[in-house]
């Protein structure tokens, strides 16, 4: 790596750290159950979302972090520990979870999970969630940085709505990403009661993972790559972790080759690509929504639904627009200002953005207005007090391996 890459993923990793960083002198930070692990394996340990997480391993790096998770046959482990996972109770649980966000949650089977919005009344995004039909109960997980706006979130809503409906937050289960081609195989090992070969992405079940009972195992993850993310008790969440490592495939990862992964990905990030005052139009999200034929957009029925959707169903026209950009020579990061092609008039922001590994270049998410949010469309960033010219880019920069069971 040279000199300028290099700074680069500094820049890159404090940046992350300050943004997701929520520690105060009256908070102390809170450790995972693989605090000890990660010290033992030589993780930089710094403050995220409350936790003590490592943002890099010593002698690996962000950047070989990063490559080994994308790498043939390979595979990273990363703590995520610090999101937060709820079940869900009572029979009017579809119900309720339906007023809070706008994807289509009763079409689930069970085993099946998709990822959704969770709402606000003025049409903005409170979090990001991934949701599962787990048969008696539906699973989900959130943002570790929202997991209690959110949980306060649904507390006032079930308190108003007086529906037969029960949140439990799971406060003592961990969780692990393992990430990459090489993650069946590296999980096939410990779990040979699961058949992958019938296990889509967003795809969910029950089972014994390195002779633990009850994990709960999702084919998702956040890079871009096929993974699966492992929900385990506190006191063997360790042991889990372990096993993991001890597989050929399997490197440890950080948060800095996290985000970069994300970015690559195409992926938000929330907090900088998504907040309270953005909606699913102007993040380019309307697919959790569905087409405008779909119960969803036809019915409704979700807090904010008419800020953004007209009674049919069809989309309100917005003032920005999430899009991509590539073509800089230097990072565009966080609040980097977007200007029209000749430099004369700003016209959005970088929300995110960083160098990818994989994509060999700098890259960013940012918001622009929809008439120049068009893939192709020339732009400049001011980098540093410098004009830099990019190009809006169809995301995700790097394509991605999510599984599908072949027809």
């Amino acid at each position: 790596m040279n000199t300028a890459t290099a700074r680069a993923f500094t820049r890159g990793a404090r940046e992350l750290i300050r943004t997701r960083s929520l520690a105060t002198d009256a908070a102390p930070l809170e450790k995972t159950a693989f605090y000890d692990l990660h010290l033992s394996l030589g993780g930089k340990m710094v403050p995220f979302a409350g936790y003590e997480l490592p943002v890099q391993y010593t002698g690996h790096g962000v950047k070989k972090e990063h490559l080994h998770t994308r790498a043939e046959n390979c595979a990273s482990l990363f703590d995520v520990s610090h999101m937060g996972q709820i079940r869900w109770h009572g029979k009017d649980k579809v119900a309720f979870i339906e007023k809070m966000v706008c994807g289509d949650i009763e079409v689930l089977n069970p085993g099946e999970g998709k990822l959704s919005l969770i709402m606000n009344e003025s049409g903005g995004i409170v979090d990001d969630t991934v949701i599962s039909n787990a048969g008696d109960y539906i699973y989900m997980v959130v943002n570790g940085a929202c997991k209690h706006k959110d949980m306060a979130h649904f507390e006032k809503y079930m308190s108003e709505y007086g529906m037969d409906v029960q949140m439990e937050y799971l406060e003592d289960q961990q969780l692990l990403a393992l990430q990459g081609p090489g993650a069946a195989a590296a999980l096939g090992r410990l779990a040979p009661s699961l058949d992958f070969s019938t296990m889509p992405f967003m795809a969910g079940t029950e089972t014994e993972v390195a002779g633990i009972g009850a994990c709960r195992v999702t084919r998702c993850g956040y890079t871009g790559e096929d993974g699966f993310e492992i929900s385990v008790d506190y006191g063997n969440a360790p042991k889990l972790a372990e096993a993991l490592l001890d597989q050929p495939e399997v490197n440890p990862c950080g948060l800095g080759a996290r985000d970069s992964l994300r970015l690559e990905a195409g992926l938000c990030l929330y907090g900088n690509d998504l907040d309270e005052a953005t909606n699913p139009v102007e993040g380019a999200l309307t697919w959790t929504i569905g087409g405008p034929k779909s119960r969803r957009r036809q019915e409704q029925g979700f807090l904010g639904a008419s800020t953004f959707l007209t009674p049919e169903g069809k989309l309100k026209k917005q003032t920005r627009k999430r899009i991509g950009l590539a073509g800089m020579k230097a990072p565009a990061r966080e609040h980097t200002e977007i200007f029209t092609a000749d430099g004369s008039e700003k016209i959005g922001e970088v929300t995110s953005g960083g160098f990818g590994p994989t994509f060999k270049a700098a890259l960013a998410i940012g918001y622009v207005p929809p008439a120049h949010a068009k893939v192709g469309t020339e732009v400049a960033v001011s980098v540093r007090g410098k004009m830099q010219s990019c190009v809006v880019t169809k995301m995700p920069f790097t394509e991605t391996s999510y599984f599908r069971v072949p027809e």
